[in-house]
């Protein structure tokens, strides 16, 4: 069974940038589509960006095109998602996760393997 563990979350001031990881084990990632959720504190989670598993399309919610950007190594069998311009509004727990589902990309009740998140913080 795949499971996902995110990595390289952290404090990071207004404009600056962090990356994360999200490593699969149990299975090869090459057949999932990938997504990049988030929740911030008394808000519902989101879709940030996902990643198909057959040409690599993306998603971007709005609210990130042009500062996130999505990527996979399945040689590597992990995802990343770097993130620039960070700004206090994207505070919040990110979460990777993955389905193999059709017709899934960022559809996010169509995610099935979930990680426990990782902690972005951006303040000054």
């Amino acid at each position: 069974q795949l499971q996902v563990v995110e990595s390289g979350g952290g404090l990071v001031h207004p404009g600056g940038s962090l990356r994360l990881s999200c490593a699969a084990s149990g299975s090869t990632l090459d057949f999932y589509h990938i997504g990049w959720f988030r929740q911030a504190p008394g808000k519902e989670r989101e879709a940030v960006s996902c990643i198909s598993s057959t040409d690599f399309s993306t998603y971007y919610a709005d609210s990130v095109k042009g500062r996130f950007t999505i990527s996979r190594d399945n040689a590597k069998n992990t995802a990343y998602l770097q993130m620039n311009s960070l700004q206090p509004e994207d505070t919040a727990v990110y979460y990777c996760a993955a389905t193999r589902r059709v017709q899934a990309l960022c559809v996010m009740r169509k995610y099935d393997y979930w990680g426990q998140g990782t902690q972005v913080t951006v303040a000054s």
